[in-house]
């Protein structure tokens, strides 16, 4: 059984498991779970009982197990059990043991048959056990009694499921001699997940209730009927005993007494009984957790030496100390400015790769938003013409005017200029709510800090009111600059003689020659109103140029489906569906023709508002403008249809000094306001937070009261050294354990397809429709598949299986039904 250091190996486990479970850590040994598993009836109560030495289960007719019982056995000087819900609470008495298993399990599943795979943990004290940790499962029935649901068989094999089909767990499989073991359900169930046996220890029970002139020599001699790790008798109290209050030390003695004196058993009386199974369960617990412990060490002190830093100034905070506080906020202000500066900025650590956000939301805002919002200005091209049309004739009166009247043109163009004041409020507005969504984000990591964080936020987001009214009377005054003289000797102006001398949509047709097939933008887009008759919406890679918009079926660019001129199309917004997550804008021809195929518009989607966009604004950059609802003047006729020549001349001329002025106006705005923006706001608020928060918290008077810590940093201080704490203790166990121990090698595989794995699978009509279920067996598991134990056998007993870090701890069973994990 190994050395006397081996037998410390799970008090060992036991000492770490309390060190660390008060903190929150758990224990990754993986500490096996030694699951026990048979029917109704097959003595599995009275063999954890006969561990013990006390009648400390409920017993009765029917199913009594009907929550998984997680028994720690652990040696010791005194006798008493407790209860993980019951902390702090010692059950010296059995019989109380006993009604308060029965009382946790009604609370949990009622006064019904019902089952629950919230597992009971008890843990027994006893000078006559050894170190186990067993679980006590469910027994497997075949027929609901009582209330109990329809699917009462498939209930309790799938709890069963989720405790063996883990590679670290042990199974006995308990089966009465008095029963064929050729249909064991307890070694069907093992097989389906323990198909080598490298796991599975079978139990004999009730060999004294055998018919005369028959015994179990055979199976237990591991001849008839194998098993690779072989099978243990045992001989249990009967009926008759337990009612009769058979003290279990009787029973053990007896059991002895039958082994030795029974013709067919007593040439292997030492390798039987309830003594001897506790002996192999034990040895191989230890097995398992030496092999685990050096990797638990190492895991340990890199948990430890993580935390060494923070705890030590946990340890040294003194959060009555002035100085400290004092010296705390002053770090906290210089990282907030530090923080700010690296999301306006940019920085190379941490960058979030999902969205965008800070200096990168208000750079889309700089070139993509503002220069959207300033081109749908002029994109109504009708109501322009109109307007202009109606200047020339209010300037000339009753008369009819022989040269074109830079009145109008003057007149046009400030009311241009005028409608910019629009978008660029606009954009302050929106840098501005990037500005405070920015300083959120910055100021979230003062939470620990509760009105240090709410007066930070309070100054800071006054601040950027105060900077956001001052940038747009600067902006204001911009646009009342451009307004108060119009510089008609603009060197990039084209004057009255050039613009008579031309047309606008030469102008365009010259433009577009000369832009070429120049690409704009590419980019994977949806087209979503094709029907699903037609195939339903695709994906494809689009290209925008300057003449044509064109997809392809993916980015490699070799297939062509289709190419659409940009000549006379407009688009539009469409309203986001109901349950659909993406952006979309349309495409259509102003002059009613089908855009693509038999479709009057196409309709395109993205992923993202930002997306959505970025197209937009390459589609005004291609010419392809928004669509203007615009009200039909009343009385006034058609003025765009011109009867006179020369009216629609000077028409034409002055729309090109429009133009040309407008073009000049557009460029110096959208150099100049993201620059004034930079300097009057962002750079403000930077220089704000560095040099002038600091000094406005002082100016409150309240330093003291600022530096009040939230109870979750209280907490969360007083969490970390209680950690710390057991990492140490924890590593200080260890290091006074020695790990020189013995093993036991794993037996020869044996030929064990005598035992048939179950394969029927639950009915259609399960319970949860409602309905009755026909009876049948219990679903089989997934097959573990055999060429996975290939490998040559390991020379320890459950080297081969053990040793899963990152599985749950076996005390929290999974709800659904556990798939069966790969033996590697």
């Amino acid at each position: 059984m190994g050395n006397r250091g081996m037998e410390e190996l799970i008090p060992l486990v036991n000492r770490l498991q309390d060190a660390l479970s008060g903190v929150g850590q758990s224990c990754s040994l993986n500490l096996p779970q030694i699951a026990v598993v048979g029917g109704q009836s097959a003595g599995k109560s009275s063999v954890l009982e006969n561990f013990v030495g006390r009648d400390f289960l409920p017993r009765g007719s029917g199913i009594v197990t009907r929550r998984p019982l997680i028994l720690q056995l652990l040696s010791a000087n005194a006798e008493y059990g407790e209860f993980f819900h019951c902390k702090g609470k010692k059950f010296t008495d059995f019989e109380e043991i006993c009604k308060e298993i029965e009382a946790e399990t009604r609370r949990v599943t009622g006064s019904n048959k019902g089952i629950s795979p919230v597992p009971i943990n008890l843990r027994i004290h006893s000078p006559h056990v050894l170190n186990l940790t067993l679980v006590d499962l469910p027994g497997i029935t075949k027929v609901p009694v009582g209330d109990q649901p329809a699917d009462i068989e498939y209930q309790i094999r799938d709890m069963i499921m989720q405790y063996i089909c883990k590679d670290n767990c042990l199974i006995l499989a308990v089966t009465p001699a008095n029963m064929d073991l050729a249909n064991s359900d307890a070694l069907k169930l093992a097989k389906d997940v323990d198909p080598q046996g490298q796991r599975t220890i079978g139990v004999i029970t009730k060999l004294d209730l055998m018919d005369e002139g028959t015994n179990a020599r055979d199976i237990l001699e591991n001849r008839l009927l194998p098993l690779r790790r072989g099978y243990i008798g045992v001989v249990n109290r009967s009926q008759k005993d337990i009612d009769g209050k058979k003290d279990i030390q009787a029973a053990l003695l007896a059991e002895k007494k039958f082994f030795l004196s029974h013709p067919a058993y007593k040439h292997m009386s030492e390798s039987m009984g309830t003594p001897y199974l506790q002996r192999i369960l034990n040895q191989q617990l230890t097995n398992h957790i030496r092999e685990t412990l050096p990797a638990f060490r190492s895991h340990l002190q890199d948990q430890l030496l993580s935390l060494n830093k923070e705890a030590e100034e946990c340890r040294q905070y003194s959060p009555d100390d002035p100085a400290r506080r004092t010296k705390i906020l002053l770090k906290l202000v210089q990282r907030l400015a530090v923080d700010f500066e690296k999301f306006i900025e940019g920085s190379g650590d941490k960058v979030d790769t999902v969205n965008l956000s800070g200096g990168a939301r208000i750079n889309r805002i700089f070139h993509e938003r503002f220069p959207y919002e300033l081109l749908k200005i002029t994109s109504d091209e009708r109501k322009l013409r109109r307007e202009i049309n109606y200047a020339i004739k209010n300037i000339h009166g009753v008369r009819t005017g022989l040269f074109t009247p830079d009145l109008a043109f003057e007149a046009i163009v400030k009311k241009q200029i005028s409608l910019l004041k629009g978008p660029c409020i606009q954009f302050v507005d929106m840098v501005s709510q990037e500005l405070i969504t920015t300083v959120y984000q910055c100021i979230n990591k003062l939470s620990s800090f509760p009105k240090l964080q709410e007066e930070t936020e309070r100054i800071v987001t006054t601040e950027i009111r105060e900077l956001e009214s001052k940038c747009r009377e600067q902006v204001l005054l911009l646009i009342d600059t451009q307004l108060a003289y119009i510089n008609t000797k603009h060197e990039d102006f084209i004057g009255f003689t050039a613009a008579q001398q031309t047309y606008n949509q030469s102008n365009k047709k010259n433009a577009a020659a000369i832009a070429g097939n120049h690409v704009i933008r590419k980019g994977w887009l949806t087209i979503s109103n094709i029907g699903i008759m037609k195939g339903g919406p695709r994906e494809y890679w689009f290209i925008l140029s300057a003449e044509s918009l064109s997809w392809f079926r993916d980015d490699e660019e070799k297939e062509k489906k289709y190419m659409l001129p940009l000549d006379n199309l407009k688009l539009r917004d469409v309203e986001k569906g109901f349950m659909s997550s993406k952006f979309v804008f349309a495409i259509f021809n102003t002059e009613l023709r089908n855009v693509y195929k038999d479709y009057k518009c196409l309709e395109l989607a993205c992923d993202s508002q930002e997306e959505l966009d970025s197209w937009k604004a390459s589609l005004l950059q291609a010419g392809v403008y928004p669509e203007k609802v615009t009200v039909e003047d009343q009385g006034n006729g058609a003025p765009e249809n011109f009867t006179d020549p020369q009216l629609e001349r000077q028409v034409e001329t002055i729309r090109s000094l429009v133009d040309s002025y407008m073009s000049i106006i557009s460029k110096t705005i959208k150099d100049l306001m993201p620059k004034t923006i930079m300097h009057l706001m962002i750079n403000s608020v930077k220089e704000f937070i560095s040099s002038e928060l600091l000094a406005q918290l002082y100016a409150l008077g309240e330093c003291s009261a600022l530096m009040d810590e939230s109870p979750g940093q209280q907490q969360h201080r007083e969490e970390v050294l209680r950690k710390h704490a057991a990492l140490k203790e924890a590593l200080t166990v260890i290091g006074k354990f020695s790990a020189s121990t013995c093993t036991i090698p794993l037996p020869p595989p044996v030929d064990s397809s005598w035992i048939q794995p179950s394969s029927p699978t639950l009915p259609k009509n399960s319970v949860s429709s409602g309905k009755a279920v026909a009876r049948g067996h219990a679903p089989s598991a997934p097959r573990v598949p055999t060429h996975a134990h290939t490998a040559p056998p390991s020379n320890d007993g459950l080297h081969r299986f053990a040793g899963q870090p990152h599985r749950a701890p076996p005390s929290v069973p999974r709800r659904h039904p556990p798939a069966i994990p790969n033996v590697k």
